[in-house]
């Protein structure tokens, strides 16, 4: 990591892609990857 902001939830790689702490990325050319971690349902407990 060449940048960790824990208190914001994101992280820089050193290949230029921002990964978030709900497991979603922003890729350096802009594209996004969806959140691939199972959530919680609404009103259940994590």
């Amino acid at each position: 990591m060449v940048a960790f902001h824990p208190e914001q939830g994101w992280g820089l790689l050193c290949n230029g892609v921002v990964v978030f702490e709900d497991t979603g990325e922003l890729m350096p050319d802009g594209r996004s990857v969806p959140i691939h971690k199972a959530m919680p349902a609404y009103g259940q407990a994590a």
